[in-house]
C-alpha cells in the first residue's frame, strides 16, 4: 500500500522470519527498527527484498497493514530469509542466519533511487552487507540522499558476518552509530580504535570520523548515548519479566529516532527508548504493538 508522502525514515537491509520456539515471527533489523518509526506516526519505509514464496508474500500482506509504512520489496530468484532462533535461559536469542537468501540479493531500482531523494533519515546495518549484492544497493541508496538527510548504522555483528572494509565505510557514511557492549570491543579492534572507555572511544569517532552520536546498549546493564552537540546520557534497565529479548535493541534505536526527529533532546528520547525497548522484551517476538500512553508521548 503506498501513501503519498512526501519525505521518509526508510529502514534499509534485512526483513526475514525469525523462527522462535513458540512459531515463526517476521523479523530483521530494519524491519523491526521501521516499526517502531511507524508507531509513532511517522512517514516509514521498509527497503527489502523477498522470494516468489509464501513467506515473502506473507511479509508483503503484513507490511501492507501497517499503518504509515510504505514498502519497497522486490521480488527475487532467491528464498525468502529465514533465521533459526534458540532463546537461553536468560530469554537471549541465539541466531542461525540461512545464506543465499533474497535480503542478500536486493537489487537497486528506480524506484529506490527516487526514494532515496526523498529520504530525511535511513537506518541500516552491518549484517545486510555480507553479501555485494545488497552491499552495493545499500551504498547506491546512501550516495543518492541528501547530504542533510540522518544515515543510521545499526551495527550488528552475527557470527563471521562482517570484516573491517564493511565496519569502517558504515561509520564513515554515518552521523549516529548504534552498538551494543559485546559488539563495541569487536568495532574498537577492527578500527584500531586505542580505547576501551566506551566514553574515550566516542570522543575517538567524533575526532576521527564524521558521527554524531554513539548509542551503547548493554542489556540489562543499561545504556548509554554519547553526544557530540548535548549532554551525554546514561540510563538502567527496567526490571521486567523477560519474554524474549528478539528486537528490543531495534525497539531502542526505531523509539529513540523517533523522537530526536519529532524534535526531542536527546534524554528525553533516550528515556522513551528505554521503556519501549523493556516493554518489548515482555512480549513474545520483535514486532509488538506498544501502549498507547508511550505512542502519545510523541505525537
Amino acid at each position: 500500500m503506498e501513501q503519498s508522502f512526501e519525505r521518509y525514515i526508510v529502514g534499509l537491509g534485512e526483513t526475514l522470519w525469525d523462527m522462535l520456539p513458540e512459531g515463526p515471527q517476521i523479523g530483521g533489523a530494519p524491519a523491526n527498527f521501521i516499526h517502531h518509526i511507524a508507531q509513532f506516526d511517522l512517514p516509514s519505509c521498509l527497503v527489502s527484498a523477498v522470494g516468489d514464496d509464501e513467506l515473502g508474500a506473507e511479509i508483503r500482506s503484513i507490511f501492507e497493514k501497517k499503518k504509515n509504512i510504505r514498502t519497497v520489496i522486490p521480488t527475487v530468484d532467491y528464498p525468502t530469509g529465514t533465521v533459526e532462533v534458540t532463546l537461553n535461559a536468560e530469554g537471549v536469542p541465539q541466531y542461525n542466519i540461512c545464506e543465499g537468501v533474497a535480503w542478500d540479493n536486493i537489487p537497486f531500482t528506480d524506484e529506490m533511487r527516487d526514494l532515496a531523494t526523498k529520504t530525511v533519515a535511513v537506518c541500516f546495518g552491518t549484517l545486510a552487507q555480507r553479501n555485494e549484492v545488497s552491499r552495493q544497493t545499500i551504498k547506491s541508496f546512501i550516495e543518492a540522499m541528501d547530504d542533510e538527510s540522518i544515515k543510521i548504522c545499526d551495527v550488528n555483528l552475527r557470527g563471521d558476518y562482517y570484516s573491517r572494509e564493511v565496519v569502517e565505510w558504515s561509520v564513515i557514511v554515518s552521523d549516529v552509530v548504534k552498538v551494543n557492549d559485546e559488539e563495541l570491543p569487536i568495532v574498537c579492534e577492527l578500527l584500531e580504535i586505542p580505547h576501551t572507555d566506551p566514553e574515550q572511544v566516542a570522543q575517538y569517532l567524533f575526532d576521527h570520523y564524521d558521527i554524531e552520536m554513539l548509542i551503547l546498549t548493554c542489556g540489562a546493564e543499561g545504556s548509554h548515548v554519547y553526544s557530540l552537540y548535548e549532554p551525554n546520557s546514561s540510563l538502567g534497565t527496567p526490571k521486567v519479566e523477560v519474554v524474549d529479548t528478539v528486537g528490543a535493541g531495534d525497539a531502542f534505536t526505531g523509539s529513540f529516532i523517533a523522537a530526536m526527529m519529532s524534535g526531542f533532546e536527546v534524554k528525553w528520547a533516550h528515556r522513551l527508548a528505554v521503556e519501549v525497548a523493556a516493554y518489548v522484551c515482555t512480549q513474545p517476538g520483535a514486532m509488538p504493538d506498544i501502549p498507547d500512553e508511550m505512542r502519545e508521548r510523541v505525537i
